[in-house]
């Protein structure tokens, strides 16, 4: 904050410093009236020098300590000198204004300024020679290091005073580090000659300073290459233990801390094995490494490769002969899903309060950029030599001028990376320090500002600016995978250069499309033309093709997508909704993408497309807006056929809804991030699909009715949901348990009743299952009294005198789950009068009931469970499973129900949160056979959303497995993990059960 003294007290000083940018007026006058300065303190050039500069408080500040380090007659000689000498002034106080640091290093080394006075043309951008003249002095560390931080102030002055840009500090600072690796290595082999006699060490820079793009403060990432001495080759491991001293004082020299600072860590973590491998490998052993174990990541890394001090040879040899495997990377086995890893940005382990602050590693930061460019030299690098550069900048070049990377898209993203890496280097430079985090306070920002040429209002323009880089960087997999993708099949610029066929194909591929051509063919009769439909079509697709590769199918995203656009091209507002609407196009990728359940849904009747624009268009209607809808429907419809099928085309309507919503709510979206609550998510679906279930019988049993007997049925009716579909638990691929109960009208025979009422259950089965493009409803009565050899339908009568008189304990465990979901509302409810006493019974049950649910369930497990099926993986009668989970809480409803309400429902998660809240079982039990069931129902769900079709088990095509993966959240490449999570939660499940269902 601006220090400003009363106005009848300010000096015409003070008025000025306060023109020139000071914030601290009267501090900076109080400075300036210090004897050290009494020469030239009324020197109007000094006060504007100082105004120019990035802190004019820091720059007078630093100046005072400076000279009053100076002995008397060199005071003078630095104050004329600054005063009459434009060059000298712009560069000390430019630096002054902009490092605390280097001003703390002039104050103690004061004779430094002097290496700013003059530069001869040739200094201007030196080069590792001239950086090695001025440390071939150093023949100790710390000389070492003041001989480096005067080489950096050097490098500093031509940096803020705009003599070099970026590319070239960074270049600079890269070959400053050369340079003293080189003396730091000169330094370690002096002081053991012997370890220096009898073996070859090559130094190989890695990252920014192989790339020779370095940083004012940054770890120097090498890898250390060793091999014997000729004399000395029968004693190998001598020699290389000898290396490894040589490298480790090499490193110490750099990396230790004194009074005269540190240079810099040496980070030798880049070599093979990390830090559980050798420091020091000879050749053969590194080539052996990468031939054998190295990951995609390592290969990578291998872009950057430069040997720089050592053993030349050696470290050329290095060089040549890793270069053939790093540029066949992209042939490796496990490419495609190693680049889908790599491509995703992994920021959680960024404290949430820096994400926003982070230069470097958050969302929009460098090294998208970085990671973005080295993609793509690996993938197309096989073919093309021109790419083979480890310096990002000039690698982005190439790209654009063989065509991989459009060329105002690589200009844009050149400027965005200049202006964040400039960032990067002036918040480095102000203290010296390691760091990637924009500050926060308002003064840093101001100097920040100003040190990038922002002077109106620094904090505001550098913000501004900032952002709207950050923004280009966030969408540059848009501008630099699949943008020129399309300039290759749209062919709309003659004479730009672009991708040739075999290229795109090459790209699409590394991307994760297992059929580029048939991908090249789609976006062809997408893209192609000059209609404004086209037109909108190139917008689009550069993002979409982004979130189909990252999915588990991107052929089959992006084979739905165009099949969705021949369906609805011609409808206006189908490319308006995907390009204004922003979630639309992501939600409609991410659909389209993740399995053949939803987009079959959405392929019978694309207009539902729709919903995904509809900001509230992915919640589950509640049951009474689909019983509306569906009765409304029927009461419009001529015949029964026609009323039930509007029914079913509402009911693929909601579920497409259904299964978008889960999709989207599973993989999570810029806008919508993932549910963390997979319970929550659950029980959402098990509702919404058990609602659309009760609302399409309820709409059936009301044609059915109509059209034969007009308003009234002979007799009442009810509908009883059972199993998942009474506990509200009914998965996308479930049948519909069901009961059917009747109770005859006043006058109406029991005879005439049965009749009606079976010739109704005929009806609408018979509806329900008429071939139709919508999805057929199984009914399924086999839980009724006899099974498959009773009556389909029986009265409420008939049914209490079954239970009372022959029912078994299976049965009555059954009617745990029974609700009335359809049909006549009194007539369900009398039926759960009925049926109470049966499945919560009176006092519990008795010993032998016991015995006989656990008998009949180990026989289920043995005798169920199909052949060849794992029992760890089988979802329902598995261990540790559905099966296990349930008849472990239906139990504890059996035996307690009677006493304690909560028990008394058909959910099962509900029951267990009772159970748990009653005592009956320790909460940390109840949490194991929660997460167990919840993660059972998932996959159960993921694989009918996946396949298309029901299934108990894990798929065995590896394309599908990974699909499920990708839905319960593993990133590419993890399937065993998440098999090997899932039986390792549900085998503590299984010990739960064998303790609280067997009591074992």
């Amino acid at each position: 904050m601006t220090t400003v003294p009363a106005p009848g007290r300010r000096s015409s000083t003070f008025s000025r410093l306060l023109r020139h940018g000071f914030t601290d007026p009267s501090g900076a006058e109080r400075l300036l009236q210090l004897p050290a300065l009494s020469g030239v303190r009324s020197d109007p050039v000094l006060v504007e020098a100082l105004g120019a500069c990035a802190d004019p408080d820091l720059a007078l500040r630093s100046l005072v300590r400076i000279v009053e380090a100076q002995k008397e007659d060199e005071q003078r000689l630095l104050l004329d000198t600054l005063v009459t000498a434009k060059p000298l002034r712009d560069r000390l106080l430019g630096v002054l204004g902009a490092s605390e640091a280097l001003g703390d290093h002039l104050a103690r080394h004061p004779d430094d300024w002097k290496e700013l006075v003059t530069y001869e043309a040739a200094d201007l951008h030196p080069g590792v020679p001239e950086f090695e003249r001025c440390l071939a002095g150093a023949t100790d560390p710390d000389a070492l290091r003041v001989g480096y931080r005067r080489c950096l102030l050097a490098i500093a002055a031509r940096d803020v005073c705009g003599t070099t840009d970026l590319a070239q500090t960074a270049a600079e600072l890269a070959d400053l580090a050369t340079a003293t690796l080189r003396a730091a290595l000169a330094i370690a082999r002096t002081a053991a000659p012997e370890d220096a006699a009898i073996c070859r060490l090559a130094v190989i820079a890695m990252g920014k300073c192989g790339g020779h793009e370095l940083n004012y403060v940054s770890d120097v990432d090498v890898i250390f290459v060793g091999e014997a001495m000729e004399a000395a080759a029968e004693n190998e491991t001598a020699a290389m233990r000898a290396a490894g001293r040589l490298a480790s004082h090499m490193m110490r020299i750099c990396s230790d801390t004194t009074v005269e600072g540190t240079i810099w860590p040496v980070d030798a973590n880049l070599r093979p094995e990390g830090r559980n491998g050798p420091l020091v490998r000879t050749l053969t052993s590194h080539l052996a490494y990468y031939q054998r174990w190295a990951k995609t990541w390592e290969f990578q890394a291998l872009l950057k490769a430069r040997p720089v001090a050592g053993d030349p040879e050696l470290g050329a040899a290095y060089v040549d002969a890793v270069a053939p495997l790093v540029w066949h990377a992209a042939d490796r086995e496990n490419f495609v899903p190693d680049v889908q890893k790599m491509r995703r940005r992994v920021v959680d382990n960024i404290p949430a309060d820096r994400v926003d602050r982070e230069l470097k590693l958050g969302p929009g930061g460098l090294r998208d950029v970085e990671f973005a460019v080295q993609l793509l030299q690996l993938v197309h690098g096989r073919s093309d030599a021109s790419l083979h550069s480890g310096t990002t900048l000039e690698a982005l070049r190439a790209l654009a001028e063989g065509g991989y990377v459009g060329r105002a898209d690589a200009a844009q993203l050149d400027d965005a990376y200049r202006f964040l890496r400039s960032m990067e280097h002036r918040i480095q430079l102000y203290r010296l320090r390691r760091t990637h985090l924009v500050p926060e306070g308002e003064a840093d920002l101001r100097r920040l500002g100003r040190s990038m040429g922002l002077r109106t209002d620094p904090v505001a323009e550098l913000n501004r600016a900032w952002r709207r880089h950050a923004t280009v960087v966030r969408k540059l997999h848009e501008k630099l995978f699949y943008r020129p993708l399309l300039d290759a099949v749209a062919q709309l610029a003659p004479g730009e250069s672009r991708l040739s066929a075999k290229a795109a194909g090459t790209r699409l591929e590394a991307l994760g499309y297992a059929d580029p051509a048939a991908a090249l063919r789609h976006l062809e009769a997408l893209s192609s033309g000059v209609s404004r439909k086209a037109a909108i079509q190139r917008t689009l697709l550069p993002v979409l093709l982004g979130w189909f590769a990252d999915s588990a199918d991107p052929d089959a995203g992006l084979l739905g997508f165009r099949q969705v656009s021949d369906a609805l091209g011609r409808t206006p507002w189908y490319l308006r909704l995907l390009r204004d609407e922003g979630a639309a196009a992501e939600n409609l990728a991410r659909v389209l993408s993740a399995g053949r359940l939803a987009p079959d849904l959405l392929m019978r009747a694309p207009e539902a497309v729709a919903i995904l624009g509809d900001p509230g268009g992915l919640a589950p209607r509640s049951r009474e807006h689909l019983d509306q809808e569906v009765l409304a429907a029927v009461g419009r419809a001529p015949d029964a056929e026609s009323a039930v099928a509007v029914v079913r085309g509402v009911r693929r309507r909601e579920l497409f809804r259904t299964t978008a919503a889960d999709l989207i709510g599973s993989y999570g979206t810029e806008e919508n991030p993932a549910e963390p609550d997979h319970g929550a998510l659950v029980d959402r679906i098990g509702s919404a699909v058990t609602d659309l279930t009760a609302a399409t019988l309820g709409g059936a049993l009301r044609a059915a009715v109509r059209d034969r007997w007009g308003d009234t049925l002979p007799t009442r009716f009810a509908v009883i949901g059972m199993g998942r579909f009474g506990g509200h638990e009914l998965g996308y691929g479930s049948d519909a348990d069901v009961l059917f109960v009747h109770a005859p009208r006043e006058g109406v025979s029991d005879e005439e009743a049965a009749r009606a009422a079976n010739a109704v259950i005929g009806e609408m089965r018979r509806l329900l299952q008429l071939p139709t493009a919508d999805p057929p409803l199984l009914i399924d009565a086999d839980l009724r009294p006899e099974g498959k050899s009773g009556p389909m339908v029986r009265s409420l009568k008939s049914y209490e005198a079954y239970y009372r008189r022959w029912s078994l304990v299976w049965e009555s465990q059954a009617l745990l789950r029974a609700e009335p979901l359809a049909g006549d509302d009194d007539l369900g409810r009398a039926f759960l009068d009925v049926i109470d006493p049966f499945r919560y019974p009176a006092e519990g049950l008795g010993d032998d009931a016991v015995r006989e649910i656990r008998r009949l369930k180990a026989r289920m497990e043995s005798e169920r469970l199909p052949r060849g099926a794992d029992p760890t993986l089988h979802l329902k009668l598995g261990r540790g499973g559905l099966s296990d989970v349930e008849w472990t809480v239906q139990l504890m409803q059996m035996q307690h129900g009677w006493a304690e309400p909560g028990l008394r429902t058909t959910r099962t998660r509900e029951a267990l949160a009772a159970a748990c809240a009653a005592g009956l079982i320790p909460a940390e039990d109840a949490d194991i056979l929660d997460e167990a069931w919840v993660l059972a129902t998932r996959v159960r769900n993921a694989v009918m959303l996946v396949r298309g079709r029901a299934g108990d088990t894990f798929p065995s095509a590896p394309r599908e497995l990974a699909a499920v993966g990708r839905y319960l959240g593993y990133e590419p490449g993890h399937a065993g993990t998440m098999l090997d999570d899932y039986r390792r939660i549900t085998r503590r499940a299984r010990a739960v059960v064998d303790e609280r269902f067997y009591g074992a």
